[in-house]
Formats: C-alpha cells, structure tokens, sequence
C-alpha cells in the first residue's frame, strides 16, 4: 500500500502520516513542492522515533509518481465526488493520493481518471477531515480488506 501526500503543507500532519506508514508497512510518497522542510522538527516530533521504519518516496511533480508506477492503481481521496471509498475493492500496491490541507487534490489530478475518486463520508456542512485523519481511515480500510498482512 502507498500513501502519496500532493505538495502537503503542515508538517505536523505529514509526520503523523509516516508514523501510520511505520506501523502500517505503508510507503509514503511526498509531491513536491512541501509546505515545510523534511527536517523540521515539528515533523520530526509527530513521527517520534518511527521514522527509521518509513520507505519515504519524494517526487518533483505527480507525473513523476504516475511515470514510476504505471502499473499501480490510484485512488484520488476528494471531496469533489459521492463515491465513498468502502466501494472500492482495494488491492496490496494501490496508490491512495491526497493532495494538500487548503485546497485538496487539484483537477487536472482528479480528471486522470474521475472513476477513481473517492471521498468519505461526512456531513454536508462540514468542509473536510484533516489530512492524516483521512489518511489513516482511507488506508486502514484498504488494509482490513487485504485482512491486514503482515500486522499483528
């Protein structure tokens, strides 16, 4: 499973990701550009020691993600569509993309293939989860549906 965060902003929620990716054996994939520096110390703080347990990808742009893995299917996590991701049929490679904490995932990513947008659900007046909040439920309903392999 792959976590690809597109140009997120607040290190904060980038480091409680990798801390879901290391105790999940979930790569990440960081977009750039990144809101912060990799050696921030806010991000260093909410992976604590768990970042010697994080396979971290960085990518210059998104076509560079699709360009080095071509065969893997992407998920685009969106506000912008009724399709819940429980409907989805996850499978052990998949690449579940969200894009960054103010404006989301923009539309020249979502129009890649609109049929693999999925949002969760939520109250109509409330504008969206944040970011490793959506992360973590996102993969770890992907992971209960491979039956969580190789987690105790």
């Amino acid at each position: 499973m792959h976590i690809v965060l597109v140009e997120p902003e607040i290190p904060g929620n980038t480091g409680n990701i990798a801390r879901l990716c290391a105790a999940t054996g979930t790569e990440l994939h960081l977009v750039r550009p990144l809101g912060f520096s990799v050696d921030d110390r806010y991000l260093k703080r909410a992976g604590l020691d768990y970042w010697h347990l994080v396979k971290v990808h960085y990518h210059d742009n998104f076509a560079e993600v699709i360009e080095k893995y071509p065969d893997n299917t992407f998920y685009f996590n969106t506000t912008k569509t009724t399709r819940p991701f429980t409907d989805v049929k996850f499978e052990a490679e998949d690449m579940l993309v969200f894009g960054k904490e103010t404006a989301g995932l923009p539309e020249e990513i979502l129009n890649i293939k609109r049929e693999n947008c999925i949002r969760i659900p939520m109250l109509d007046d409330a504008r969206s989860l944040n970011l490793s909040n959506a992360a973590a439920i996102v993969v770890y309903e992907a992971l209960r549906q491979l039956k969580f392999p190789n987690l105790g």
